[in-house]
């Protein structure tokens, strides 16, 4: 009986030793992907400042990046440095900040709520948003101001979502979710209302264009502004991200483990929602960034949210990055990004459906 209990205890702790194994190997796995992913990103954000109808060379950009830290010899042009500081380099910054905020907030909604095919503006931030850029189209306020009223929608509509959800009876999330579908179809409406009773020669178009969604007007006063509100919330879904792997086994299990899930899930909620209005309210609505990135950085490092959440950050950054260059310079008219990411975006998800289908 001795020896059938040594046994037992052998076989067990070599088959605890291999999953030990098993798990390290899977996070150095993930670890070397992520770094990987950081310098593909360093790579992609050098070769967008160079690329442009006027091109910089690599070299000169990074000279002039430098000139700002310690003087050294001008071996560019005044044309140059200004196209250089006043469009590429806000332009450049802009989309990989809010190709970052927007696959943070994805991956953190899918986890929180524990459905794959949540996204950012599952709550209703960027029908929000929209509806408050449109507002301030239609009473002619400037850019910052169309930021601002778009900022404070967004905010007011997931504020909204949650005081209905808090009211109503069911399972939480899925209250939540039903109450963000709801607001988001309202405020839908409501900027269909504003495109019908827009001027058309003027305010419409400008409508439409922000709905499309773009870079195009970033500037570095324009990030200066936003930054801080990305930063704040970007931080606090990475410091949680391993609280998000707790929250997608459910409340009673995260309750057995300490961690109060509703107190969290509100956390990360806001914090998903902060960097997601920062983002639609510069850029306009990008769809598709948030919901396929997740799932592709899913397929590479898999569901650990310690390793999701950076690798999305850095996936959404690249991604936003590619698909601007591509709209700058694919033809000699601008493409909004929104489209571009539509076309990408749409396909790869049906890939991934019938894909997971036939697994």
């Amino acid at each position: 009986m001795d020896q059938h209990n040594e046994e037992h205890k052998s076989g067990f702790s070599e088959s605890s030793g291999s999953e030990a194994v098993l798990v390290s190997s899977h996070a150095k796995h993930a670890n070397v992907i992520i770094a990987g992913l950081a310098v593909l990103v360093v790579v992609i954000m050098f070769v967008s400042l160079a690329l442009g109808r006027f091109s910089i060379p690599p070299d000169q950009a990074v000279k002039m990046i430098l000139n700002n830290i310690v003087p050294i010899n001008q071996t560019w042009t005044d044309q140059q440095a200004a196209l250089f500081f006043n469009v590429r380099l806000p332009r450049v910054l802009m989309a990989l900040l809010v190709g970052c905020c927007l696959s943070v907030a994805g991956a953190a909604y899918q986890g929180t709520f524990q459905n794959p095919l949540v996204a950012p503006d599952i709550l209703g931030a960027s029908q929000g948003a929209a509806f408050g850029a449109a507002v301030a189209i239609l009473m002619h306020f400037s850019d910052w101001g169309i930021s601002i009223n778009a900022f404070c929608w967004s905010l007011f509509t997931v504020f909204l979502v949650l005081v209905i959800s808090a009211h109503a009876r069911g399972n939480h999330i899925t209250v939540v979710v039903l109450a963000g579908v709801m607001v988001s179809s309202l405020f839908s409406a409501g900027v269909s209302y504003a495109k019908l009773v827009a001027d058309p020669n003027d305010e419409l178009a400008e409508i439409t264009y922000w709905l499309m969604g773009s870079v195009t007007g970033a500037s570095m006063s324009g990030i200066a502004n936003v930054f801080p509100i990305m930063l704040v919330g970007s931080i606090i879904l990475f410091v949680v991200r391993w609280r998000i792997n707790i929250l997608t086994m459910g409340d009673d299990e995260a309750a057995t483990m300490g961690v109060n899930a509703r107190k969290i899930r509100l956390l990360i909620i806001i914090a998903a929602t902060l960097v997601t209005a920062a983002s639609v309210c510069v850029t306009g609505m990008i769809g598709w960034v948030g919901l396929v990135i997740p799932h592709l950085c899913r397929m590479l490092v898999g569901a650990d949210y310690r390793k999701l959440i950076p690798a999305s950050m850095l996936m959404g950054s690249g991604f936003l990055l590619l698909v601007d260059d591509i709209a700058r310079l694919a033809t000699a008219q601008e493409i909004p990004i929104g489209i571009l990411t539509a076309f990408v975006g749409a396909p790869f998800f049906l890939f991934l459906i019938t894909r997971k289908k036939r697994a």
